[in-house]
């Protein structure tokens, strides 16, 4: 454990040193939540939306939109640049079991994610990326590519409230939109309703599952 934990303190001591996505997906969300929250149009209360302000309904989304850029951005491009650079074929010649890394990388970015929201999902997501990713340079092209539709889904561009039944079944089977469901509920009732807990869980598994089986060393 504790020559795991030295890895773990490496990997938070490099995030450090390249603070943008911790900034991105922790920073970007407060801002938008300070500036939406001063829109007198965001406080009214909308009888289409269940009587909610405009702002209750954008809170979840604006907290799935950081941990998101966090997920498909902060996550698989350290491992797909320690891939590329040769560090993780290194790394598989040591006493030190490779797999310590991805487990490193994951409790360095879900204390990030901590911040706001973490929701063990989404993370899988990240680790399938790194697992398909070729180089360090088409993640971000991959995770951009990824990023927009699930966005949409979440609610970002046309609340939930508002979609169509056809869009708003799908939402509730993406792993953005089942996160806003969760979010939702947890702000209205307490406790967040079991469908899309079950939803995140089973897209947890399957991601996990496909990053294990894909993950190149080299």
């Amino acid at each position: 454990m504790s020559a795991f934990g030295q890895v773990v303190r490496n990997e938070a001591r490099l995030v450090r040193r390249q603070p943008t996505n911790m900034i991105g997906s922790i920073g970007l969300p407060v801002v938008l939540m300070i500036i939406f929250g001063e829109l007198p149009s965001f406080r009214q209360h909308i009888s289409v939306l269940g009587g909610l302000p405009l702002f209750d309904t954008y809170v979840p989304i604006i907290m799935v939109l950081g941990l998101t850029m966090l997920t498909l951005l902060g996550l698989p491009s350290p491992l797909v640049s320690y891939r590329e650079l040769g560090i993780l074929r290194r790394l598989s010649t040591t006493p030190v079991p490779p797999s310590w890394l991805l487990a490193a990388q994951v409790v360095v970015q879900l204390c990030i994610a901590l911040a706001g929201l973490a929701i063990g999902g989404l993370f899988a997501l990240g680790l399938l990326i790194a697992a398909l990713a070729p180089t360090a340079n088409s993640v971000n092209a991959i995770g951009r590519l990824t990023l927009i539709p699930l966005l949409f889904f979440a609610g970002l561009w046309l609340p939930r409230p508002l979609m169509p039944a056809v869009l708003l079944d799908i939402s509730n089977y993406t792993p953005l939109g089942a996160a806003v469901e969760a979010i939702q509920g947890s702000v209205q009732t307490g406790f967040p309703p079991a469908t899309p807990l079950l939803v995140l869980a089973g897209y947890a598994l399957v991601f996990a599952y496909l990053a294990r089986r894909f993950f190149r060393w080299e």
